[in-house]
C-alpha cells in the first residue's frame, strides 16, 4: 500500500474525530444536530491545524458492543460521514466499535471514504465486552461482494484487550497481513493514551515488510519524532484535545503543533520548514462538554 497515494505524505498524520454518544448508546443526549455540529468542528480544526487525515469513530458510544451495532449506529455514522466528507478535503476512515468491520466497509464505500480501521482482524482477544473473535473471512470476501477499494487498516493486539494465548508479536503481525489481508497495521499501547514502545514498533516494522505500520495510540507533540523513527505515520486523538483531556473538544492550535512535531522530525538536518498556519480559527466555536470519559 501506497502512503503517498492516499494521503500525499509519506508520513500520514491521521486525526481522529471521537463522536459524541449516538442514538441507542447509554449516553445518547437526544440531539443528533448536536452529534453532527461536534463532528463537523473537529474535522474543520484537523483541517485547519494541517492533518492528512480522518477517522472517524463512535468513541463515546462505551459501552460497546461485542459484534454488529445497532442499525441506528450505522445511519447515523453514514449521515456524519458525508457531511464530513463534503466540508474538508481529506482522506477518510471509518472505524465501527467495537470490532463491526462490516458496517464500517458499508459505511465507507457508500461515502466515499478510503479506509477502515478494524481492531481485531485476525486471532482472538479477550476484552470487556467479551471474546472478540477475527472478522477477516468474512470482511475480505464482503470487500470482494462490493467491489470497493476501500483500504483495511488493522490493528496488532489491539489496546484494552488481549490475547487468548501469548502469540509473539512478530507472528501476530505476519498473520494479519498474510493470512488477515491487512493493507497496514496499527500497533498501540496497552490502553488509550499510552504508546506503543520503540521496541515493539521496530519488531512490528521487521514483520511487516513493505506493508506501512501505523502507530494507534499514545503519541504527542514530545514523543512522535521518536516513534516515527521505526514507524511510517500516526493516529492520533488524546493529544489533539483541549489540555490533552479526551472529553474535550479538537484544538486546531494542539494540532498544527503535532503537526510541525512531525514535519521537523522527517526533514533532513539543516532544511527549513514552511510554517503551519496552525493559529489559523476554525469554521466553528467550540463549546466545552461535561460528560465524563468512557
Amino acid at each position: 500500500m501506497d502512503l503517498v497515494r492516499v494521503f500525499g505524505t509519506a508520513y500520514p498524520v491521521i486525526g481522529v474525530v471521537h463522536l459524541l454518544p449516538l442514538p441507542t448508546a447509554p449516553r445518547w443526549g437526544g440531539s443528533l444536530a448536536a452529534v453532527i455540529e461536534r463532528a463537523e468542528q473537529e474535522a474543520s480544526a484537523l483541517a485547519t491545524g494541517g492533518a492528512d487525515g480522518i477517522i472517524i469513530e463512535n468513541f463515546f458510544d462505551a459501552p460497546f458492543t461485542q459484534h454488529q451495532v445497532d442499525p441506528a449506529v450505522v445511519s447515523a455514522m453514514s449521515l456524519i460521514a458525508q457531511r464530513v466528507r463534503v466540508l474538508v478535503d481529506l482522506p477518510l476512515g471509518i472505524n465501527v466499535l467495537r470490532n463491526d468491520a462490516l458496517s464500517a466497509l458499508a459505511i465507507a464505500q457508500n461515502v466515499g471514504a478510503e479506509f477502515i480501521r478494524v481492531n481485531v482482524l485476525t486471532g482472538v482477544m479477550a476484552t470487556d465486552q467479551g471474546l472478540i473473535e477475527g472478522c477477516a473471512h468474512r470482511l475480505l470476501r464482503y470487500r470482494r461482494e462490493l467491489d470497493s477499494s476501500v483500504k483495511i487498516f488493522a490493528d496488532v493486539l489491539v489496546k484494552h484487550a488481549r490475547p487468548l494465548g501469548t502469540p509473539n508479536l512478530t507472528t501476530a503481525v505476519q498473520e494479519t497481513i498474510q493470512r488477515g489481508l491487512a493493507d497496514a497495521v496499527i500497533l498501540s499501547g496497552w490502553a488509550t493514551g499510552h504508546p506503543p514502545t520503540r521496541e515493539d514498533l521496530e519488531l512490528a516494522r521487521a514483520a511487516a515488510g513493505h506493508v506501512p505500520v501505523l502507530v494507534g495510540s499514545g503519541a504527542n507533540a514530545e514523543n512522535v519524532a521518536n516513534l516515527l523513527t521505526a514507524a511510517d505515520g500516526v493516529i492520533v486523538a488524546s493529544s489533539l484535545k483541549r489540555r490533552g483531556q479526551i472529553e474535550q473538544p479538537i484544538d486546531p492550535q494542539r494540532v498544527g503543533h503535532f503537526v510541525q512535531a512531525v514535519r521537523r522530525s522527517r526533514e533532513p538536518e539543516g532544511s527549513s520548514l514552511s510554517p503551519i498556519h496552525a493559529n489559523e480559527s476554525p469554521a466553528h466555536t467550540y463549546e466545552q462538554i461535561t460528560q465524563p470519559s468512557p
